[in-house]
């Protein structure tokens, strides 16, 4: 499996995504559930969740436009949240992570 953004990581509470095998590809984002400015990016019934998952070391996965997208509990995503949030979902997908590849533009 790879996860690959689709652009490079930039101050923006999204990073759009595909997860992908050789047979299927999905979309899968990464949202900063903490960004609020110029607009909050989910309710905070869904924020709360999300800090509460990844205190247990797992993930919020939420749909969000049409999308499945990763809460992470933070603003902005650097290469390595980036990397852990992924690594999450392979978890909550029960694969193990060696099998995970991440590829993002910097």
């Amino acid at each position: 499996m790879t996860w690959r953004a689709e652009d490079i990581l930039t101050e923006d509470p999204r990073v759009a995504g595909w997860l992908s095998s050789d047979q299927r590809s999905h979309p899968l984002d990464l949202l900063a559930v903490d960004a609020a400015y110029p607009r909050t990016v989910c309710s905070s019934r869904e924020r709360h969740d999300a800090h509460q998952s990844w205190h247990f070391g797992e993930v919020l996965l939420l749909e969000d436009g049409g999308r499945v997208a990763a809460a992470v509990p933070t603003v902005s995503f650097d290469p390595n949240l980036a990397v852990d949030a992924v690594r999450r979902v392979a978890r909550a997908l029960g694969a193990p992570s060696a099998n995970f590849t991440v590829t993002l533009t910097l």
